[in-house]
C-alpha cells in the first residue's frame, strides 16, 4: 500500500451510510479507521482497501475515553452514527446530541483538521419529533465544540441495504395491502447511499465551506404514494394501496410499542416525521448548499438503482426479467 500519511476516523463506519463513506475515502488513498462498537463484526470493510488500509477500532459514543482513542492521530473525522428509534441505552439524546458533542470535542482537542457530521433533513429544534429535535441539538453541539465542522443533511437514503424500499418490498411479500399513510401525499427526495458517501468524501478532501450546513437530495421529488407504487413495480408484485389516516397509524403505533424496533411497523415519532415533507429546502438551493456543491452534480435516480436490489422480491424469481 502506498503510504499517504492521511488518516480518517469514521464513527459508525460499519453502518449503512458509514460503509459508503469508508469505501469513498479508501478510493482517495486515505487510511480509514472505522470506529464501531463491535469491530469484530466489521471485518467486511477491510477488502474496501488494500491490505492494512481499512481497519476497525472499538468505540462507544457514551464513553469519552474510547472516543478520544479513536480520533487520536487522525487528520479527519466523520460522524455517521445515527439511530431511527431508541433502543436500550441508545437514546436520541445519548447518540445524536451527547455522542456528537463528545466526537467534536475529542476532534478539537486532538488537533483534527476537518470534521464532517452527518445529520438529516428535517432537523429542527422546534419540531414535535424527538428525532428531529435531537438532530438539531446535535448539530448545535458539534458547531459549539468545532465551529469549522461541515454538517451534511441527507434526505431519505436508499441503497441495497436500506430500510426503506426493502422494508416495503418485504411487507408486500406477506400483506395483501400496503398502508398509504396519511393518503400518501408527503414528499421525499431520496438520495443514493453511494452519492452520500462521495459527497462526504469530497467534503473531507476540501469541498464545501467550513461551518456550513449542506442538504443532500436526489434528482427526483416523489410522494409516499409514488414510492410505494415504484416498490411494487420493481418487486413484480400487485397489491392494493390502502389509505390509512394518521390517527389510525398512531393507534397502531401505541398498541405495538412493546415490540422490538425491528418488527414494529411504525413509531409515534416516525409518524410525526411522516407528516412533513423531506426535501431540500429553497434556502439550500439558493445558497448553493446542495449535493452538487459537494462534488456530486448528477446524483443517481431511483430507477437507476432500486430495481437492481428489489428484484430479489419478485415472486417469479430473482432473474425473472432476464428470462425469454
Amino acid at each position: 500500500m502506498a503510504e499517504t500519511g492521511k488518516l480518517a476516523t469514521v464513527f459508525g463506519g460499519s453502518g449503512f451510510v458509514g460503509r459508503q463513506i469508508v469505501w469513498s475515502l479508501a478510493r482517495r488513498d486515505y487510511r480509514v479507521r472505522a470506529a464501531v462498537r463491535r469491530p469484530d463484526l466489521a471485518g467486511y470493510l477491510q477488502p474496501m482497501g488494500v491490505v492494512g488500509q481499512v481497519f476497525g477500532v472499538q468505540a462507544n459514543l457514551r464513553y469519552a475515553d474510547s472516543v478520544m482513542r479513536a480520533v487520536e492521530g487522525a487528520e479527519t473525522v466523520v460522524n455517521s452514527v445515527g439511530i431511527l428509534a431508541p433502543t436500550g441505552a441508545q437514546t436520541f439524546q445519548d447518540v445524536h446530541v451527547e455522542g456528537a458533542r463528545r466526537i467534536a470535542k475529542a476532534a478539537r482537542e486532538a488537533g483534527v483538521q476537518r470534521l464532517v457530521h452527518i445529520s438529516a433533513i428535517g432537523a429542527n429544534k422546534n419540531s414535535n419529533s424527538k428525532y428531529a429535535v435531537s438532530k438539531a441539538e446535535g448539530e448545535a453541539a458539534v458547531l459549539a465544540e468545532f465551529p469549522s465542522a461541515i454538517i451534511v443533511r441527507p434526505s431519505i437514503v436508499f441503497g441495497p441495504e436500506d430500510q426503506f424500499f426493502n422494508r416495503f418490498a418485504a411487507l408486500a411479500r406477506v400483506s395483501p395491502v400496503l398502508p398509504l399513510v396519511g393518503g400518501g401525499r408527503t414528499k421525499f427526495q431520496p438520495v443514493f447511499s453511494g452519492d452520500v458517501g462521495e459527497a462526504v468524501a469530497n467534503a473531507v478532501t476540501g469541498s464545501g465551506k467550513a461551518g456550513e450546513v449542506y442538504e443532500l437530495g436526489g434528482p427526483q421529488i416523489v410522494t409516499f404514494r409514488e414510492i410505494l407504487e415504484s416498490t411494487l413495480q420493481y418487486s413484480g408484485r400487485q397489491k392494493m394501496l390502502l389509505p390509512v389516516p394518521f390517527w389510525m397509524m398512531k393507534l397502531q403505533a401505541l398498541l405495538t410499542w412493546p415490540l422490538p424496533n425491528a418488527i414494529r411497523p411504525v413509531t409515534v415519532d416516525k409518524l410525526r416525521l411522516l407528516k412533513l415533507d423531506n426535501v431540500v429546502s429553497d434556502a439550500a438551493k439558493r445558497d448553493d448548499r446542495t449535493i452538487a456543491a459537494l462534488g456530486v452534480p448528477q446524483p443517481a435516480s431511483i430507477e437507476a438503482i432500486v430495481p437492481q436490489y428489489l428484484e430479489r422480491f419478485n415472486p417469479k424469481g430473482q432473474y425473472a426479467s432476464y428470462r425469454v
